[in-house]
């Protein structure tokens, strides 16, 4: 069921790239309809049984992909100097949505389960009811596109794109299989604890994945001031860290387990947007909303194979309490990533020579 969203964000996204339709379509439009077909798919999903689910999983993952790169895109055209914060505050908003279902959750336990479905489903519609009444462009608008499916290509030809590119796909590997699972880690860690960090595995899941939020904004901040690339390889190098040690704290003492995630749960996604600011930044300023949109669609891509394989690694050694060990290496490619661009001339050019 996850990994249909996610499939469905990347069919979305590389389709979208590859005809240019983030740069081609009034965002504030595109962001309006697929919100509101969102809703609906997710809308359904109590009348269909578990083939039609996924399908509709699929379909909202689709939709999701002409909401989450174009609102970056949107944002962007109101600031060049402060972009990391304003991005960082829109990422932000991404972490306590992502977040709000293990709240529902955990506050409607004793409910039946179509409560989540409902609260998310209007959550969506107030959504695209903002958009269409709401947005418009900013002040500093990027250049104007027509259709040409090679500028995709870019991704791949421009390396400072690539090497932000690479930062982000390594960021990816870890951000959302942390998220998908954390509640499974949790559950397990749990079940050997006469007491455990904030009362239950969802209500964990929830602060842990909430606190992404400060991690946001913490990465934003930096990002203006210390540089795009330093402030990426250090979140990733810190998240990394606590992937690695999670596990000694299985057992206890749940205070510090507790701390732990939360440090997690602040830098695995601190540095997420970031990465789109630096796409902006380095991009052909005609085709940001293509690249950022195939940037993303090969991130979810990667999210797909780690999501999959993450409780497969689980079962090979034994349980969950080391199961993370399996997200190591993106963060750690992630950060020599960044640091590599780092170096690179090109840098300059972002945040305004802040590397």
């Amino acid at each position: 069921m996850t990994n249909a969203v996610q499939v469905g964000f990347v069919v979305g996204a590389i389709g979208a790239s590859l005809v240019n339709l983030p740069d081609i379509i009034s965002m504030h439009r595109l962001m309006t309809a697929s919100a509101v077909l969102a809703a609906l798919a997710n809308a359904a999903l109590p009348f269909l049984g578990p083939e039609g689910a996924i399908a509709l999983r699929f379909l909202t993952g689709m939709a999701l992909a002409g909401v989450y790169p174009p609102a970056l895109k949107l944002m962007a055209t109101w600031f060049v100097q402060g972009r990391g914060l304003a991005l960082g505050f829109l990422i932000g908003a991404l972490t306590l949505g992502s977040s709000m279902p293990h709240l529902v959750r955990a506050m409607t336990s004793g409910l039946d389960w179509r409560a989540v479905v409902w609260a998310t489903s209007i959550s969506a519609l107030v959504a695209a009811l903002m958009f269409a009444t709401l947005l418009h462009e900013g002040p500093h608008p990027f250049g104007k596109a027509s259709f040409d499916p090679r500028k995709a290509l870019a991704v791949f030809s421009n390396r400072p794109l690539l090497l932000a590119n690479i930062g982000y796909f390594g960021h990816m590997w870890e951000l959302y299989a942390m998220w998908a699972w954390i509640v499974t880690f949790a559950t397990a860690a749990e079940a050997g604890l006469n007491t455990f960090p904030f009362g239950s595995a969802s209500m964990f899941s929830f602060i842990v994945i909430a606190s992404g939020v400060l991690g946001c904004l913490l990465g934003g901040w930096l990002s203006d001031r210390i540089g795009r690339c330093l402030t990426c390889a250090g979140m990733m190098l810190v998240s990394a860290g606590c992937a690695a040690l999670i596990g000694l704290f299985f057992d206890g003492p749940t205070f510090i387990l507790g701390l732990l995630a939360v440090v997690w749960g602040i830098s695995v996604v601190g540095d997420s947007a970031q990465f789109s600011a630096a796409v902006t930044e380095l991009a052909d300023s005609a085709f940001v909303g293509t690249a950022l949109t195939l940037q993303m669609g090969i991130g979810f891509a990667l999210t797909v194979l780690a999501i999959w394989g993450l409780p497969l690694f689980a079962e090979l050694i034994g349980g969950w309490q080391w199961a993370f060990l399996f997200l190591l290496p993106g963060p750690l490619v992630g950060a020599w990533a960044m640091l590599t661009l780092r170096a690179r001339p090109e840098a300059r050019n972002l945040a305004q020579g802040a590397r």
